[in-house]
């Protein structure tokens, strides 16, 4: 299972917490457009993308049928969602740190850190039983194992936090970076993460 770190946001370039309506810069969905000669075997068939804006129109560039998946969405930051974080940081101080510090904490009133990385989990769990136990079973784009997953930062920490068995990991990575996991005999194992595509 490839994942693909949709294109970059006017949100991430500003540092704000991601709302999910916002469209991709221009210059990275053409950069979106040129990644998928590089994906070999996981370049065929459709997407599973999240509910953001911004990962539909990555699918589509990259040429892909987009499939939306709720649970891939990024998690609900609430009276947040949008805004910087450096705002947040001063307005809220308490509520901000709280959040830091806690997985299960919700201070914005959506969805706790801990309640998304469950929702991630459970839908890897769906896809693992499909994929069957050695991996070898067919995935949604018709190749084995070989699905392609386009969507924010958050669902694809949690993924490999899932498959690490820890909480969910502060990779940093890089808008149209991929990240691959395998369905192991073990369960998902971890192939490369924030990898950049060549051109």
């Amino acid at each position: 299972m490839l994942f693909v770190r949709h294109a970059s946001t006017p949100g991430m370039r500003g540092a704000r917490f991601p709302s999910g309506s916002e469209g991709a810069d221009p210059s990275s969905l053409e950069a979106a457009a040129r990644l998928t000669a590089s994906l070999g075997s996981f370049g065929t068939g459709p997407a599973f993308v999240s509910p953001a804006r911004a990962a539909w129109e990555t699918a589509v560039a990259m040429g892909f049928e987009p499939v939306v998946v709720a649970a891939l969405a990024e998690q609900d930051h609430g009276r947040w969602s949008g805004l910087p974080y450096e705002e947040v940081a001063v307005r809220e101080p308490e509520s901000f740190a709280r959040w830091l510090a806690d997985r299960d904490a919700a201070p914005h009133g959506g969805e706790s850190r801990s309640a998304a990385a469950e929702r991630v989990a459970r839908w890897l769990d769906e896809r693992y039983e499909q994929e069957g136990d050695s991996g070898a079973g067919r995935s949604a784009s018709g190749g084995r194992g070989r699905a392609v997953v386009v969507c924010d930062v958050g669902a694809i920490r949690a993924a490999l936090g899932h498959a690490l068995g820890a909480d969910p990991a502060p990779f940093d990575l890089a808008p149209l970076s991929l990240t691959q996991l395998s369905a192991a005999r073990e369960g998902w194992r971890i192939g490369y993460v924030n990898r950049k595509a060549a051109s």
